[in-house]
């Protein structure tokens, strides 16, 4: 078996949905008013709540940003100023074991056994990478960031265009069709096609509980567990 890069999405693919949906989106809503008046002025923090005020007209206060974030969070919004904001509040609750990640047992199992095989692992999710990396280092499984040697986020590029897997492939210096995406969303897997990687549909019943079949995979391999992959 020839060494391959596996790329994989992390919400619906390794991780359920609704861990996202019902703790980590919550959380962060509910933590947002108070962490903006006590970290607001800090560099970090001020650039992305200065992205969202100039993108909405110049928002002169704070309280009026963070309407917009929650709003934001509502509609489950993927912009890299939100994405970033989130994962330095989800650091507050990982920390504080307010709770851990959660991670199919299919996909510990393979990730741990690709690694052992000498295959490379890379991560490209719509949250930021510091939040993918405390996904993974708090994760009900334990710490699994070594099995991680590449991180991705939507500063990359969008998800559904090509060019973000070019991108990433470049980065990452191996050839696209060295690269296996494993993702649950059909159309990340169509730009990332188009770009040359292989790709795999994963679509399990706890997240989709109508299968995807036929023309509603675009062509794409489906499984319902990392399990039945083969990199």
């Amino acid at each position: 078996m020839s060494v391959r890069t596996i790329l994989t999405d992390i919400e619906g693919t390794t991780s359920s949905i609704s861990f996202v949906k019902d703790v980590l989106f919550p959380y962060a809503r509910r933590a947002l008013p108070a962490f903006v008046a006590a970290h607001g002025q800090e560099p970090e923090v001020r650039r992305w709540l200065d992205v969202v005020a100039a993108e909405n007209g110049g928002l002169c206060q704070d309280d009026m940003i963070v309407e917009t974030l929650q709003g934001w969070i509502d509609a489950d919004r993927k912009h890299t100023a939100l994405k970033a904001l989130q994962g330095m509040l989800w650091e507050k609750g990982y920390g504080s074991a307010d709770f851990t990640a959660h991670m199919y047992p299919d996909a510990v199992e393979a990730l741990g056994r690709w690694h052992a095989a000498g295959h490379r692992i890379a991560v490209y999710s719509s949250g930021s990478v510091p939040a993918q990396k405390l996904f993974f280092g708090h994760s009900d499984a334990g710490d699994l960031t070594p099995l991680i040697s590449g991180w991705f986020d939507t500063e990359t590029g969008g998800k559904r265009e090509a060019e973000s897997y070019r991108r990433i492939t470049a980065a990452l210096g191996v050839p696209a069709g060295d690269v296996l995406f494993l993702s649950d969303v059909v159309e990340e897997l169509d730009a990332a096609r188009d770009a040359g990687l292989g790709t795999v549909l994963l679509d399990r019943r706890n997240d989709y509980p109508q299968p995807r079949l036929g023309e509603a995979t675009h062509g794409h391999a489906r499984v319902e567990s990392f399990a039945d992959i083969t990199p």
